[in-house]
């Protein structure tokens, strides 16, 4: 059975696609970027506060739906400019306790509302 989740935590889709659909207790959530929820704003005063206000919007969206970071098995982070990778890991994995999940980060030539970083991930419920 498929359910869409819907989070106040992240903020609104800019586009057709759920934050995240969740299927015999697998989570796939969509690309998060560094928007805030509330106030609208792309908060890129520098790549650690961007990449931190992304991983807050996957951890709300993981909220909703019952999970915690701990439930994540896959991640994809899409950076604009590999050079941040060190300062981009660094935040995203403070969010981990260890075990961490597969993943692969790419650099591309743009991203949505021309961020520098998103980050998409799977979740599961075990």
């Amino acid at each position: 059975m498929k359910k869409i989740i819907t989070s106040a935590n992240a903020p609104a889709p800019i586009g057709p696609y759920s934050h995240a659909t969740l299927i015999n207790g697998m989570l796939f959530i969509s690309g998060q970027v560094g928007k805030d929820p509330v106030s609208g704003h792309i908060l890129n005063e520098s790549i650690e506060t961007e990449t931190t206000r992304v991983m807050e919007n996957l951890k709300g969206i993981l909220t909703d739906a019952g999970m915690n970071f701990s439930h994540v098995a896959k991640t994809t982070i899409f950076l604009t400019d590999l050079t941040n990778f060190a300062r981009v890991n660094a935040v995203y994995g403070s969010y981990f306790e260890g075990d961490f999940p597969a993943r692969e980060t790419v650099e591309v030539s743009r991203l949505p509302l021309d961020v520098n970083v998103e980050i998409s991930m799977i979740a599961v419920l075990a």
